[in-house]
C-alpha cells in the first residue's frame, strides 16, 4: 500500500504546484494587459491602482506630478518581449512609452523599467516600481 500511496501523494502536489503556476501566470498576463490598457487609455490616475499599496503609501504621487500625467498623450506602449522572471514571484519588464505633449504637440519616448511582485495569499500581482516617471 505504501508504494502505491508516496506516488500518488507525489502526483498529487506535483499537479497541485502546476495549478497554482498556471493560477500565477494567468494572473501575470491578465494584470500586463490590464495594466498597459489602463495606461494607454484610461490614464495613468487609473494605472496607479496596479502599483503595491505599500509603494503608494510610501511615495504618493505629488499634485504636480498628476498635472504633467494631465499634458501627456499616450500614442505607443511597447512592452517589446513582455516581462522576464527574476525570482519566484518577481517578473521585471522594460516598457518604451511614447508620448505627445498635448500643448506643443512634441513627442518622445521614455522607458519604463517595471519589476512586478506576485502575492501568493492574494494572488494579485502588484507593480513595486511606482508609475512612470515622465521626467526622464
Amino acid at each position: 500500500m505504501r508504494r502505491i500511496v508516496g506516488p500518488i501523494l507525489l502526483s498529487t502536489l506535483l499537479l497541485l504546484s502546476g495549478c497554482a503556476t498556471d493560477r500565477r501566470n494567468d494572473a501575470l498576463a491578465h494584470t500586463m494587459i490590464a495594466y498597459a490598457n489602463a495606461v494607454r487609455w484610461d490614464g495613468f490616475e487609473a494605472a496607479e491602482q496596479f502599483v503595491d499599496p505599500k509603494v503608494r503609501d510610501a511615495h504618493p504621487v505629488t499634485d504636480l506630478d498628476r498635472e504633467r500625467f494631465k499634458q501627456v498623450q499616450v500614442n505607443d506602449y511597447d512592452d517589446g518581449n513582455g516581462p522576464v522572471a527574476s525570482g519566484e514571484n518577481e517578473v521585471r519588464q522594460n516598457v518604451r512609452i511614447s508620448l505627445t505633449n498635448l500643448h506643443t504637440q512634441s513627442v518622445r519616448t521614455i522607458v519604463d523599467r517595471q519589476v512586478w511582485r506576485y502575492d501568493p495569499e492574494k494572488g494579485k500581482w502588484w507593480l513595486e516600481t511606482g508609475i512612470p516617471n515622465l521626467n526622464q
